[in-house]
């Protein structure tokens, strides 16, 4: 059984008007895909699109890491604080 890491509260200071729009735009992209197979729309035209939206997802988890190293792990570092860094670590196992 996995060890659940215990979840440590962290400052967001990302843009998140920013983040809201781009998924925003990746809800839309979903709707679209859900249009194109009730339409029976190409394969490979819906696989495009899945890649699509799973690398704007992966630019999302990125903004967002990016804004957890530049400011949450620089402070758990000064604060000694090894919970946050064990956390991260934890997270990173799961990236795909």
């Amino acid at each position: 059984m996995a060890k659940k890491s215990k979840k440590v509260k962290v400052e967001l200071k990302i843009d998140k008007e920013k983040v809201i729009q781009r998924l925003n735009r990746i809800q839309g992209q979903i709707r679209g895909i859900e249009n194109m197979i009730n339409d029976d729309a190409d394969c490979i035209e819906l696989l495009r699109q899945v890649n699509a939206i799973t690398g704007a997802m992966r630019g999302v988890w990125a903004h967002v890491f990016s804004d957890h190293l530049k400011n949450n792990m620089t402070n758990a570092v000064a604060r000694r604080d090894k919970e946050v860094f064990d956390e991260l670590v934890e997270q990173m196992k799961n990236v795909r």
